[in-house]
């Protein structure tokens, strides 16, 4: 029994029950003082936030793993670059093998100086996939910003993950939730996804409904009780498959094609869902998030891997020519979200 998924498992149950849960829900009370204790400093202003010369926005999350943050820092990145501004994006390197406590610049806009094992998926993901636009990872998100602005001229800053890590004042707060998972059992880690109390949506500025899935009209539907219900305005940003295709030629995978289905992120039955409307998979298989793979990892499977395009990054250090992709297209209205 692999004791991370049967955690996550609970944290998605509705009326969760076990010794094992019991256990969490324990240790989740002392979680709790913790979280509560450095939002109340915060919050009562015996702790200030850190201002930096720039304009900062954070998307972050309630609850742990496989929100979507990634594509929507993405396309919110995309919107400042296309207007001339100087943008970086900060992360904090989880899951890469850079020494964190240090600012590494994992792409200045132009270069990219790190492969997806030292980077981290995410960063390594984001630097590749945007042009003009810096990504650095550090703990301290104050540290880099301060680096950002400084070495790389930058005027806007996005804050990859970061709801929870107060110590940068930010002029935007972009609260991201799932829309077929939303806030799970509502219980604080680790009994629980949450990362905090319900009270921390007093400090949300935006609140977006993230829909993996063709049909979006369940995420439009809890955008307009969010809305009304936490007096937040409350978008919908629409995640949808859009190809697969080689990560080593380019190629498009043709539909109703026989594949295994591999991935190791936060939430994968969305990515199994969306590749089973045009696929055949013969099998699933399903790492830990952030896994680093091995070449024994995929020895033995025969026929055409199809991954995300997370897990691609580091799957390409393999040297494989029989492993896919799925590309999806994110739509977002960017414009009216950061006003």
């Amino acid at each position: 029994m692999n004791i991370k998924t049967e955690i996550t498992k609970l944290h998605y149950q509705k009326e969760p029950k076990g010794a094992l849960f019991g256990l969490l829900k324990f240790c989740s009370y002392f979680y709790g003082i913790g979280s509560g204790l450095k939002n109340l400093l915060y919050d009562k202003g015996f702790i200030k936030p850190k201002k930096v010369d720039a304009y900062v926005i954070s998307v972050g999350n309630f609850t742990t793993g496989g929100v979507g943050k990634t594509p929507v820092v993405a396309e919110i990145a995309k919107y400042f670059v296309e207007k001339g501004e100087k943008v970086c994006i900060i992360s904090r390197g989880y899951g890469g093998k850079l020494d964190n406590r240090k600012v590494n610049v994992i792409s200045d806009g132009i270069n990219l100086y790190y492969k997806a094992d030292m980077a981290g998926d995410e960063p390594y993901w984001l630097a590749v996939n945007l042009n003009m636009c810096a990504v650095l990872t550090c703990a301290d998100r104050v540290k880099a910003a301060n680096y950002a602005i400084k070495e790389l001229g930058v005027t806007k800053i996005i804050l990859d993950d970061a709801f929870q890590h107060r110590r940068i004042f930010r002029d935007l707060n972009v609260v991201l939730v799932d829309s077929e998972k939303m806030f799970g059992n509502e219980n604080l880690l680790p009994a629980g996804p949450l990362r905090e109390g319900m009270e921390g949506f007093k400090r949300v500025d935006k609140l977006v409904i993230v829909s993996k899935n063709v049909d979006h009209s369940r995420a439009e539907k809890l955008a307009k009780i969010m809305t009304k219900k936490q007096g937040i305005q409350t978008y919908v940003a629409k995640v949808e498959p859009d190809y697969v295709y080689n990560i080593v030629s380019g190629e498009h995978l043709e539909k109703n094609s026989e594949v295994t289905a591999l991935s190791a992120i936060g939430q994968p039955e969305q990515f199994y869902g969306f590749l089973e409307k045009d696929y055949k998979i013969k099998e699933k298989i399903t790492f830990d998030d952030h896994h680093q793979y091995s070449l024994d990892d995929i020895k033995n499977i025969d026929g055409d891997i199809v991954t995300t395009e997370k897990d691609a990054v580091k799957l390409a250090l393999l040297n494989r020519t029989n492993i896919y992709a799925l590309k999806l297209k994110t739509v977002l209205p960017v414009e009216d979200l950061i006003k």
